[in-house]
């Protein structure tokens, strides 16, 4: 029972995303607003082209605080390798894809699009409801 679950029972699908070239400052502002811990970057067709995390905002307000970096655009500090779940992908193998890496959110994709997200906490409210 438990494996027939997938990503696509437990993802929020009310995306929040943001574009390349959106202003880094504007995009930390959206993560601190929706209390998120990263959000897929992607393109105009809601391709996948790469990850904002907190960690690569730390990085800018560093930057901007400490040396009077002005920021830039989310592609100038976005991770480009992104690890991504498909929709069907079962919960079980998303758990596992938690415990073996640090990743708190996975993108998950239909076709080449950004569907909505899974994270951590809803993966192991998943798992509580099904156990």
């Amino acid at each position: 029972m438990i494996a027939s679950k997938t990503a696509r029972d437990f993802m929020a699908d009310r995306l929040v995303s943001v574009g390349p070239d959106a202003d880094i400052h504007e995009a930390i502002k959206l993560l601190i607003r929706e209390q998120i811990s990263g959000a897929p970057v992607v393109d105009r067709t809601g391709a996948l082209v790469g990850f904002l995390s907190e960690k690569d905002c730390f990085k800018v307000s560093f930057c901007c605080c400490y040396y009077q970096d002005r920021g830039g655009r989310v592609s100038d500090y976005m991770t480009r390798s992104v690890i991504s779940v498909n929709t069907d992908t079962d919960i079980v193998t998303v758990a596992e894809m938690f415990l073996k890496g640090p990743y708190r959110r996975f993108p998950v994709v239909s076709g080449d699009r950004v569907v909505g997200v899974i994270s951590r906490r809803e993966t192991l409210k998943a798992l509580l409801e099904l156990c």
